[in-house]
């Protein structure tokens, strides 16, 4: 299981190249499900690859003009207060089990990994169906919008341990109207800030085993390198519907699967 999570990881970067975001839907299910490692300590290892691979993978993306670095800030700065905050103090404040009834046991790990394949569910829906131009006009009062959006999406990101790329990027399509692929670009580079912030905040709280983690980093980004060489090399509707499906396929198996083993037969 855990060579097959070391091939996995490369898994990570190759999405994380050609569609800006999802890393985090395989990270997650390979630190808790290949390497059986708690669901808390896999969302904050989740975000030190993500956020590396991430920063790695953005580099050549700028040199070819798809990172819109005005827009990332602006989305990208309320974020990290929202999701240092929430890694620092709101995730470790969580009690272990929640509550009890009957057969069935509502856990921390159950929240976690449930709030994450639901998001992951309602984010796959705008990608699948398609999301509308923004107007020319429209751009000024959606910037205040977007700093708001970029709070929301902090916490939740902090949450759950997700980079947020699965989040960040149809907000981008629909907040600010950039083309697929671009909002791709911005999109890692707001993920690459947000999950390093918030690794920092379950860095103070928790030992890390650096030497797993920077052996996953690195098939990680050796993976991006290789998304970025195919993202040239698809269309961007192409990209935008498969990832689409993706993560409505993989939250839905999340979700069946933490309920399914929450209950005692």
């Amino acid at each position: 299981m855990e060579l097959l999570g070391y091939l996995a990881s490369i898994g990570i970067g190759i999405i994380l190249g050609l569609l800006g975001g999802g890393g985090s839907i395989l990270a997650i299910p390979i630190f808790v499900y290949l390497f059986h490692i708690d669901a808390v300590l896999a969302s904050a290892y989740s975000l030190f690859v993500v956020g590396v691979t991430s920063f790695i993978g953005a580099i050549p993306k700028y040199k070819d003009h798809l990172v819109n670095i005005q827009t990332g800030f602006l989305f990208g700065l309320p974020s990290i207060v929202s999701i240092f905050a929430t890694r620092h103090w709101i995730v470790p404040a969580i009690p272990d089990v929640l509550f009890e009834s009957g057969t069935f046991v509502f856990t921390k790990r159950l929240l976690l990994l449930g709030i994450f394949a639901i998001l992951m569910i309602l984010a796959s829906l705008s990608m699948i169906k398609g999301t509308r131009t923004v107007q020319a006009d429209e751009h000024k009062w959606r910037v205040s919008l977007l700093i708001a959006e970029g709070l929301i999406i902090g916490f939740l990101t902090g949450l759950v341990g997700a980079g947020g790329g699965f989040l960040i990027i149809p907000a981008l399509v629909w907040l600010t109207g950039l083309p697929f692929k671009t909002a791709v670009g911005t999109s890692l580079f707001i993920i690459a800030i947000n999950s390093m912030l918030g690794f920092l905040g379950d860095f103070l709280n928790y030992t890390m085993d650096w030497a797993f983690l920077l052996k996953i980093s690195t098939l990680a980004v050796f993976g991006i390198l290789i998304g970025n060489i195919l993202q040239k090399r698809i269309p961007g509707n192409q990209l935008k519907k498969a990832f689409g499906w993706l993560i409505l396929v993989t939250g839905a198996s999340i979700l069946v699967g933490e309920v399914y083993s929450s209950i005692s037969f």
